[in-house]
């Protein structure tokens, strides 16, 4: 088996369904397979994949376990060479998933690859990052880019030339290539990531045992961007995003920032509040 790929879905039926069109019919050259961990979706997404799709392997929770986990329980029975990550509302493209195999087999250091990402428009999506440090994340916290936009430049690395092939730090979770070995030896995400930075704490810990995170434009990928978190009220999913990074930083970052950090997001969590207030009261006056 060349690749097992893994797509985690919630709620996202007909782009989901586009998705496994597209890879059955523009993958022909390698061995793979897949598998779709339902996290409870309320769509008939489950009907949806057991009528149309009988050759994927369907694993369906009873509640959404998140990510890291969801993903973690297909990497667990998943057969290929390589894994990949993959989110529901993409668009894979003509030989997207053989170049990256063949890549991968050609580039034995690298334990994660990601591709160049695009939207529906052919334009770049930015997504290559630079390893979180306390300031960036202070500032994104803060809301300080709103005032200062280019605060953020370096850690969202915006310089970044998406045609040519880079090591990074770490790569979006949309589409993330990993290595069998990487699996073998680091086993699945950490599961104390209910969603987001979990695909930066895997890097970390890819890097740390000696293997390459590369970034190659060899193929490219559509990618819709979100449309089951676009579900979701912003408060949760600010909550998850929250829980998230203090984790991450409690595990690789030293104690004082974590507090730090945690400190912060009253501060920013008010900071939010306010400006919700002042917009409601614009759009009520105009």
């Amino acid at each position: 088996m060349d690749l097992s790929i893994i797509i985690v879905s919630w709620n996202v039926k007909e782009l989901l369904k586009k998705n496994l069109k597209e890879i059955f019919q523009n993958t022909k050259n390698i061995k793979f397979e897949i598998f779709v961990i339902d996290n409870n979706s309320q769509d008939k997404t489950v009907e949806m994949i057991k009528k149309e799709f009988p050759q994927v392997n369907l694993i369906v929770n009873n509640y959404n376990v998140g990510f890291a986990k969801a993903n973690n329980q297909g990497i667990k029975k998943a057969k290929g060479k390589y894994i990949l990550l993959l989110n529901p509302d993409m668009k894979v493209l003509d030989n997207t998933l053989e170049n990256m195999v063949n890549w991968m087999n050609k580039n034995k250091n690298v334990g994660v690859s990601g591709c160049h990402l695009i939207d529906n428009n052919n334009r770049t999506i930015s997504h290559v990052r630079k390893f979180p440090t306390l300031f960036d994340q202070l500032m994104i916290v803060l809301k300080i880019p709103h005032i200062f936009p280019k605060v953020l430049n370096k850690y969202l690395m915006k310089d970044f030339n998406y045609n040519k092939e880079v090591e990074v730090d770490s790569i979006r979770g949309a589409f993330f290539m990993i290595r069998r070995e990487v699996i073998e030896k680091l086993k699945g995400l950490d599961e104390r990531y209910f969603i987001w930075f979990e695909e930066v704490d895997y890097c970390k810990q890819i890097k740390n045992a000696g293997w390459k995170i590369m970034y190659t434009p060899v193929a490219k990928c559509i990618d819709y961007v979100g449309k089951s978190f676009s579900q979701v009220n912003r408060g949760i999913t600010q909550k998850y995003f929250r829980d998230s990074m203090l984790k991450y930083f409690k595990k690789w970052h030293p104690i004082w920032q974590y507090w730090i950090l945690k400190s912060a997001w009253t501060i920013g969590i008010f900071i939010s509040f306010i400006g919700d207030k002042l917009n409601f009261k614009s759009r009520v006056k105009t």
